[in-house]
């Protein structure tokens, strides 16, 4: 279902649903062949990364925590999977850290699969391929998610010791807890924020039409009502804000030559929603620069929006001028993230004021994320408000004292960033890093985020070495 719906869209998903009484029914070959034949027919093969920015948060969901402990025990880790190759290749190896994977390849004709795989090949268990040289003290372990006899026997012919786990005795394993993750997970994609079973795939097609009426309320009411009408109409609809200030009022710390220059709100991102929020908590009128918008949701926007060109001199110029007009929010991540990680901050609105109020933001919602990094970003506030609950969280901090500014304390634009970056991660109790939005597209969407092109990175090299000393 996660394939169909994430990779093909809500049609896609629906013929899924609705023939799932079907393939349950003739089952095994069978209804495995017809299960991918609706979910990857007529999907361009380079697009499909489904397999690695979706599919790895909801398998490490199911991982046991026993069975963990046990393949991360040996040295030689082999795959085996009756799923297509494309779906399971992503997460053995970069979060189980499996050295070969054996599974079913799907056929492509013209860039295009034809929904139809490979047929099996019992004879892929070379063993100079998988296990490679004999080693004395060389610990094997195959993690089989296939029902092949066959291919058991061959596989069982290579290892000292066999482990057969019940369905039953699955059932009393413990989740693998995050902090045990071999990879952290820090960036997937999709829209999908729960677990597609049966029943909750039925709830999620009956709410789908209440959902869009909720969002177009939702909607009508934040872009056309003042905030004192929106805010009950959002809390009646079921959007959940709440609200924490410093007890003493925030003041200025603006020198004696900065007291007409407004103030900066300087937030992590978690949707393009977080500015219109801290506006609604200010209860003042914003003006938001963002680093990418769609140009839909640029023009619906109720308040003010300046897109930056990511070029230092311009944006500086730029923020310095609307300073001077009134008061600022930004978002120095660039992208959002949903885990709970903050990217690195761009250190460019420390050199802008001395007047910053960190502002720390969470959000959750139980049904559809309003993020995307490979998706039509235009639908990222229609997503997020078709949600029955989503719950914003907003909590400002104390104004930055002049000790941790650039002109009164004398700090470095980096320091500075940094210091905003560690007060809003120990607020929120969020981990800090050094990755980046390149970071993250990469990830994603295998290219760098930026609108000209696609230029890659070694994404899997760096994200090891990206988490700050101080998170």
């Amino acid at each position: 279902m996660l394939v169909a719906f994430e990779a093909g869209g809500l049609l896609r998903a629906l013929i899924l649903f609705l023939l799932s009484p079907f393939i349950c029914l003739v089952g095994g070959e069978l209804g495995l062949n017809i299960m991918v034949f609706l979910c990857f027919f007529g999907i361009r093969k380079e697009k499909m990364r489904v397999g690695t920015s979706v599919l790895p948060k909801f398998f490490l969901e199911d991982v046991g925590c026993e069975g963990f402990d046990v393949v991360m025990r040996c040295g030689k880790k082999v795959g085996f999977s009756d799923l297509p190759r494309v779906m399971v290749e992503g997460f053995l190896k970069d979060y189980v850290r499996v050295d070969v994977v054996v599974a079913r390849e799907l056929k492509v004709v013209g860039g295009y699969f034809v929904g139809l795989m490979e047929a099996k090949n019992t004879n892929s268990l070379d063993s100079n391929l998988i296990l490679g040289e004999k080693k004395s003290d060389y610990q094997a372990i195959g993690i089989i998610g296939c029902h092949n006899e066959n291919m058991h026997e061959q596989l069982f012919s290579h290892c000292k010791e066999v482990y057969l786990v019940t369905e039953a005795e699955k059932q009393s394993w413990k989740s693998l807890p995050r902090e045990k993750y071999p990879e952290p997970l820090i960036f997937h994609d999709g829209r999908l924020a729960f677990k597609p079973t049966q029943l909750a795939t039925l709830a999620m097609f009956m709410y789908m039409p209440l959902g869009i009426c909720l969002c177009i309320l939702r909607f009508l009411s934040g872009i056309f009502l003042p905030h004192s009408i929106c805010t009950p109409i959002l809390a009646f609809t079921g959007t959940i804000t709440t609200i924490s200030k410093p007890k003493s009022s925030i003041s200025s710390t603006n020198g004696e030559g900065e007291k007409q220059r407004g103030r900066l709100y300087v937030c992590n991102h978690r949707t393009l929603l977080d500015p219109l929020y801290v506006q609604l908590a200010t209860n003042k009128s914003l003006t938001a620069v963002t680093f990418s918008l769609s140009t839909v949701n640029e023009k619906i926007a109720p308040m003010k929006t300046v897109r930056l060109t990511r070029d230092r001199e311009r944006d500086g110029e730029k923020m310095e001028k609307l300073l001077s007009q009134g008061d600022l929010v930004v978002c120095p991540e660039g992208t959002t993230c949903r885990e709970p990680y903050l990217l690195r901050f761009s250190p460019l609105f420390a050199e802008l004021t001395d007047d910053i109020v960190p502002v720390a933001i969470d959000v959750k919602v139980n049904m559809f994320y309003g993020t995307s990094a490979s998706g039509f970003k235009c639908l990222d506030p229609v997503f997020h408000f078709m949600n029955p609950n989503p719950v914003y969280s907003l909590r400002f901090l104390e104004n930055l004292p002049g000790s941790n500014t650039c002109k009164l304390g004398g700090k470095s634009s980096f320091e500075v960033a940094n210091y905003v970056q560690n007060e809003i991660g120990r607020a929120l109790d969020f981990r800090c890093t050094r990755l980046t939005r390149k970071d993250k597209y990469m990830a994603l969407a295998g290219n760098d985020g930026s609108l000209k092109g696609s230029r890659k990175t070694k994404f899997g090299l760096e994200k090891q070495e990206a988490f700050s000393s101080s998170g």
